[in-house]
């Protein structure tokens, strides 16, 4: 008997499948040997050696471990093919005895026949280099954790944490809020016309790009009026036609992060569902007549490579089903970013001839809608550009260049298997279709429309965009950006309103007090130059005694200094609740417990109350800040600013973060004979957006 040893029992089933007869599979349930929790475990003066123990819960799984070993002819360690599957199976080896020499590693991209019998034929020694990689990581993360952790808890408040990867993650919440904080709108105007042909009725829109020969610039109402006088009843000549052709390529096939962005922009889902079910999917799902069966290769990497036989198999599907023309003249190749591990193929589907629909029905929904992005994804990876004819026209009137673009696809391409999430453009006209034209030729003028409009803040952080800069800034890993974010929201660093993530008054001055004495370790290029040290222990056989010395000597000053700072307490957020004892302003507090309502006229007036949940509804047109759903004493909704100290903006209707056009007062949504609409706040403006 050959004893298998995998991590996650749920795909035991679907490896027993490949296996064959004369093998026993047995699983760790994940880690069976890490640092302690409640001891540092790194000895600083001997070389930062670690001291390792079996974790209390799983001393029988390693009896168990430890009694099929000695029965089994041969002992293969299948952990993840990443480098905390090889750490781990490192440790497995370790316990069981198996001399460092022997050949007892395993590894394979996906849970399929193929895959699993090549792994048999190709047994392998545990590899040191990834081990040590991923023990340095382990301990940089213990040095930061349990020497930087226990100062902001002295000096802000307790049960807080930092982390080396977290507390950067957090920087870039906290950085963003603050900029939104600050930003100041600068008003600007656009002008569009609606036009057709005389003799054809199809009317379309062109937007004024030049005035007077130069970029459209309007700052006002005033420069408006003033370069559309007469607009109304000017000449509107086409001066030039541009046609031209144009190609979309295919997008990647999915990484980690780009999987996590796309399924919540596409699917609404989780950072942390999107992570348990492509688990789910790599490990093995139920499927009628066949039973436990994976559907996808691993899902934690950060390369866009594909095997060639995944390419052959893309190859022969797409001939079949959309024809040659929809194949490239030569295979698709994608190139990774400069700093990916490229260990792994990207994430895609084992099979094509499992096709999402066919399987929609053994499928739960999340399972099926994320199994569908990557199915599609890869396909569309793999397939011929999309091909679009477009044409540009010019329009002069007065002293106004307006101008029209048509788009038209002339041929579907890789876009027939998927459809790309696109950001909206607003501020650019473009047409599906447009009538036939001529240099010359004058159009009838039906209306011109002018619009006031204001520069808007940077978005905040959704999980997805947040992920997506952690990967472009090269900080973190890909089995790390869910944890990360998981992290910052049960540490209480952020909260969510609707999709987006904000730093609440705690994760700001963890971000203060680590920036004021930490800056020089919490900061994007010193995280980012601390992935790539980790990438040339495993890669280039750097000693990692000798990264750990050097960063351990770097902080250790900075702990001094911070030991020795002052106290930064998170300054309680204000609230528009008046004491009723006092009639002090209440704050909220937070206690061990959780937050609640207290007097700031404290220790004066002790009053405290429970505090109901806080509903948010939009964004506050006057600062940019959250509005908060609150109720009078008489018992009605009103809606005001969250920073109600600074800003006294409230309305008894939901307002949406907008300014009106037409009078630059806020827009609201409001429920007019049972319909919801979008309309301006001032009752002498008659603008209603559909």
């Amino acid at each position: 008997m050959k004893l298998v040893i995998i991590e996650s029992p749920n795909k035991r089933e679907s490896l027993k499948k490949y296996l064959g007869e004369g093998y026993e599979v047995m699983s760790t349930k994940g880690h069976i040997r890490d640092l302690p929790t409640k001891s540092f475990a790194v000895d600083i003066k001997n070389n930062f050696e670690p001291t390792y123990e079996i974790m209390a819960d799983k001393n029988s799984i390693v009896n168990e471990l430890k009694r099929a070993a000695k029965k089994a002819d041969e002992v293969l360690i299948a952990s993840d093919p990443d480098r905390e599957g090889e750490a781990i199976a490192w440790h497995i080896a370790y316990i069981l005895g198996i001399a460092q020499e022997q050949k007892c590693r395993i590894t394979f991209n996906e849970i399929s026949k193929t895959a699993v019998q090549t792994a048999l034929t190709k047994p392998r020694c545990i590899d040191q280099n990834l081990v040590d990689a991923q023990q340095a990581r382990r301990i940089l993360d213990r040095l930061v954790g349990y020497k930087v952790s226990p100062i902001i808890c002295k000096k802000i408040k307790s049960n807080l944490s930092a982390g080396r990867v977290q507390s950067v993650c957090l920087k870039l919440v906290v950085d963003r809020e603050r900029e939104i904080i600050n930003f100041k709108p600068e008003e600007y105007w656009n002008v569009s016309v609606d036009l057709n042909k005389f003799e054809d009725n199809q009317i379309f829109k062109a937007a004024a790009v030049l005035y007077k020969g130069k970029k459209v610039k309007f700052k006002n109402k005033e420069e408006v009026e003033q370069a559309t006088v007469g607009i109304e009843n000017a000449e509107y000549k086409i001066t030039k036609i541009k046609k031209s052709k144009t190609s979309s390529h295919a997008p990647a096939p999915f990484t980690t992060s780009t999987m996590q962005q796309e399924a919540q922009n596409k699917a609404g889902m989780s950072t942390a569902a999107t992570t348990k079910v492509a688990q789910i999917l790599y490990e093995g799902v139920e499927l009628p007549g066949e039973g436990k069966t994976a559907l996808i290769t691993y899902i934690r990497t950060d390369s866009t490579r594909v095997s060639a036989d995944a390419m052959q198999m893309a190859k022969e599907y797409i001939n079949s089903e959309y024809g040659k023309d929809f194949l490239p003249t030569k295979p698709n190749v994608y190139s990774s970013k400069k700093d990916a591990q490229d260990a792994h193929e990207a994430i895609r589907p084992i099979s094509l001839a499992r096709r999402p629909d066919d399987l929609k029905s053994a499928l739960k929904p999340e399972v099926y809608k994320l199994y569908k992005l990557i199915y599609e994804r890869f396909l569309a990876s793999q397939m011929s550009p999309a091909q679009y004819d477009n044409v540009t026209v010019d329009i002069n009137a007065n002293d106004i260049t307006f101008r029209v673009t048509g788009k038209t696809m002339t041929f579907a391409g890789w876009t027939s298997a998927y459809k790309q999430v696109e950001e909206k453009q607003e501020d650019n006209e473009v047409a599906d279709k447009l009538p036939p034209m001529q240099e010359g030729e004058v159009l009838h003028f039906n209306s011109i429309k002018k619009e006031q409009k204001f520069t808007k803040p940077p978005s905040r952080y959704t999980e997805a965009s947040l992920i997506k800069a952690m990967d472009e800034y090269g900080i973190g890993r890909p089995a790390t950006y869910a944890p990360t974010i998981s992290v910052l929201a049960n540490r209480n660093y952020t909260e969510r309103d609707k999709k987006y993530l904000y730093p609440t008054e705690v994760g700001m001055t963890v971000t203060d007090f680590l920036q004021k004495y930490f800056e020089k370790v919490f900061n994007l290029d010193f995280t980012a130059d601390m992935e790539a040290k980790l990438d040339d222990i495993a890669e280039k056989e750097e000693d990692w005694h000798k990264v750990i010395s050097k960063f351990w000597h770097f902080l250790e000053p900075l702990l001094t200094t911070a030991n020795g700072g002052e106290k930064m307490k998170a300054e309680p957020q204000k609230t528009d609740i008046k004491c009723e004892k006092c009639g002090h302003i209440m704050v909220i507090r937070e206690g061990r417990y959780g937050k609640f309502l207290g007097c700031s006229n404290f220790p004066a007036c002790k009053n405290i109350k429970a505090m109901e949940e806080t509903i948010y509804k939009g964004t506050c047109p006057k600062c940019g800040k959250r509005m908060t759903e609150r109720k009078s004493k008489a018992g009605k909704i009103y809606y005001s600013c969250e920073d109600y100290t600074n800003c006294k903006f409230m309305s008894w209707d939901e307002p949406i973060g907008k300014l009106c056009p037409k009078c630059n007062e806020h827009i609201i949504t409001k429920k007019v004979r049972g319909k919801e609409i979008i309309k301006c706040s001032n009752k002498d403006c008659d603008y209603i957006e559909e």
